[in-house]
């Protein structure tokens, strides 16, 4: 009886046919809460990764030639374990959850209305039906939702990454104390370093993200309508999470790198701008530099991305079956 209030029945040509209902919707609160608890739980369960990947990134900062040669990701994880103990693997990760909460909040919230907004740009509107066309929308969209977010939460961004940076010696003590300690030492602007370089990484790579998402989702359900929809979601998640990864890892490791200029009363490495560090790194890294710390990114990437758009696409279905009652 339920299905057969949510299926109608049309009669074209005294043909009976099943029309399906259109999709559900879900309100502005509901779209917060999934995809602020989507990203919380992300990152929670590949914390770990997520350190070792940052922990890579700025090596080179205050490293020797002799010791970026003998790093690899065993021995790093036995430093930590040996060093810092076992619970150090999640350094920041309270401070990663109250970046997360908001910012995947924001970030999913507006990209659903980013995309609304654009599919009514008359040019775009009459190519609703085209791959192009809607290709673009997710990917303009994707990329204003990932600005957006991280403009929005960027002092909690670059707070989380001093403190995962922190191994032995520990100069921030928390959140509060982090903030505190940037805003009277380095100025209420030293929250916001690297900010233009983050928007660069940000935005190219939520968007690729997305767009490679939607994309092979779409896809994927008009080849493969029966299959699970968790399990598309888990499958699409990963790949395009790779994807933008990929692209836009130098970004993201000098954006790593231009957030911990100055932390701890340390002096600054680099004194140009974007292209001056991109030189800098190579000239005493080489380009592999700048991959540094891919391979943990790699396999964070794949389960975090994943479980972000798995557990997004659960939440809001049942969420909408709640509303619907």
């Amino acid at each position: 009886m339920q299905m057969e209030a949510r299926v109608g029945v049309a009669v074209d040509g005294g043909v009976r046919k099943l029309v399906q209902p259109p999709p559900k919707q879900i309100g502005t609160i509901s779209q917060l809460l999934a995809g602020g608890v989507a990203g919380a739980l992300s990152k929670t369960c590949t914390a770990p990764l997520a350190r070792l990947t940052i922990l890579f990134q700025v090596q080179g900062m205050h490293s020797n030639v002799a010791t970026l040669r003998k790093a690899s990701i065993w021995n790093e994880a036995s430093r930590i374990i040996h060093e810092e103990g076992f619970r150090a693997f999640w350094k920041g990760n309270l401070v990663t959850i109250a970046h997360r909460l908001p910012y995947s909040s924001v970030n999913f919230y507006s990209y659903e209305h980013y995309k609304k907004l654009l599919k009514k740009v008359p040019g775009l509107q009459s190519h609703r039906d085209n791959v192009s066309a809607d290709l673009c929308v997710h990917f303009v969209g994707g990329g204003m939702a990932g600005i957006t977010a991280a403009t929005s939460t960027y002092p909690l961004d670059l707070v989380r990454t001093r403190l995962a940076a922190q191994t032995n010696f520990t100069y921030y003590r928390g959140i509060w104390h982090a903030l505190h300690t940037i805003s009277k030492e380095e100025g209420i602007l030293g929250l916001y370093k690297g900010l233009g370089t983050t928007l660069l990484t940000v935005g190219p790579s939520i968007a690729i993200s997305f767009s490679v998402y939607e994309s092979l989702r779409s896809y994927w359900q008009s080849n493969r309508s029966n299959d699970s929809p968790v399990a598309v979601s888990l499958a699409c998640g990963s790949l395009s999470g790779i994807a933008s990864s990929t692209a836009t890892f130098p970004l993201d490791l000098v954006r790593r790198r231009k957030q911990l200029e100055g932390a701890g009363g340390r002096a600054r490495v680099y004194t140009t701008g974007l292209y001056g560090v991109f030189r800098h790194i190579i000239q005493t890294e080489g380009v592999r530099g700048l991959y540094r710390g891919i391979l943990p990114e790699y396999y964070k990437v794949v389960p975090g991305v994943g479980i972000c758009f798995m557990t997004y696409e659960t939440l809001k279905m049942l969420l909408s079956d709640i509303a619907t009652g």
